[in-house]
């Protein structure tokens, strides 16, 4: 049995104009399914505004869904109300995009890590502190940084905070909303090979959430691609590369930024993403896919297998590949 199981999952907000009318629903995630399993790192991808957030969000009932199911080690957390989810949240933890927002400003690293040891009673009071200094260690920071505040840290510090705070619950899975899109390069790369040693040493299961496939490629097992509240593919992450099997999918894989002058540049996708409020008809992506066909705009393909452990939804999946720049 899969770790996490999503089914079916649909979140949608009102929309007001500014006399508080409401003139619309603008549906963020759209019927998606997925699975997880324990160990797995499963990568999240797609443009800013699809949905990722919302979905990282709806699994940890931060957000609630207006239908679908969550199933975390087979309890649907969908139905259970906030006092009985007290012991998932522990189980399922989050590491913020922006670092800086993500921490009390008035509260010592020390009294940040302290807490959740303290709410779900992890360690006796005479041991909070050594475990304090023992999640320090562990994201490459040190005992004498227990009594600073998050404002005397640099970005890559302040991030490793973060990872601290997920991991002192010991959970078994944690999302990682865009946990690097705000780091320097260099200390990307610190972050990431840290997040994959805890990985390996804890046996934790992570859905990494992220817009850079640069980046997705380096952790994931699997990725899932989304656009507009929908996922157009989902594949191992090696043949997903190799190989994509969705015209958003190949779009995103070309706009990756290769370190070579003479690399020959992809042509941009045509048209303007459209409104999530008055999607187009059919599949969302035919008003900028250059193999989109009548069918397209009459017809939503359904996300369907196509080969072993590779789902896309595309009408013409089979000819995807022939705008590939490698």
């Amino acid at each position: 049995m899969p770790l996490l199981e999503v089914k079916n999952l649909r979140k949608s907000f009102s929309v007001s104009d500014p006399l508080g009318r409401t003139k619309g629903q603008l549906v963020a995630v759209d019927d998606i399914s997925f699975g997880l399993e324990k160990g797995e790192t499963l990568g999240l991808v797609g443009e800013s505004g699809c949905g990722k957030s919302t979905t990282g969000k709806l699994i940890l009932q931060l957000l609630r869904a207006d239908q679908g199911e969550v199933l975390f080690a087979g309890e649907d957390l969908t139905k259970l109300p906030e006092r009985r989810l007290r012991p998932y949240r522990r189980r399922l933890q989050m590491i913020f995009q922006d670092p800086f927002s993500s921490l009390n400003p008035r509260m010592t690293v020390g009294a940040i890590l302290s807490e959740p040891l303290q709410i779900h009673r992890l360690a006796p009071p005479r041991q909070i502190r050594e475990k304090v200094i023992e999640l320090l260690e562990k994201v490459g920071l040190s005992a004498q940084h227990e009594h600073r505040y998050p404002h005397e840290f640099s970005g890559g510090q302040r991030q490793r905070v973060g990872i601290a705070r997920a991991l002192a619950v010991e959970p078994d899975l944690i999302i990682a909303d865009e946990a690097v899109s705000a780091l320097d390069l260099s200390v990307q790369a610190q972050i990431l090979n840290l997040l994959q040693e805890i990985k390996n040493e804890h046996g934790l299961s992570y859905l990494f959430i992220a817009h850079d496939l640069a980046v997705i490629e380096h952790v994931s097992d699997r990725i899932a691609v989304m656009y507009l509240g929908r996922i157009v593919e989902l594949a191992n992450a090696d043949e997903l590369y190799l190989k994509p099997r969705h015209p958003y999918t190949e779009a995103l894989l070309n706009a990756v930024p290769v370190p070579d002058p003479g690399h020959p540049r992809p042509a941009a996708l045509s048209g303007e993403i459209p409104s999530p409020v008055h999607p187009p008809s059919g599949c969302y992506f035919h008003p900028r896919c250059p193999y989109a066909q009548m069918i397209c705009q009459q017809q939503s393909p359904p996300l369907t297998e196509i080969g072993p452990n590779h789902l896309s939804a595309c009408h013409f999946h089979e000819q995807v590949g022939r705008f590939r720049i490698s």
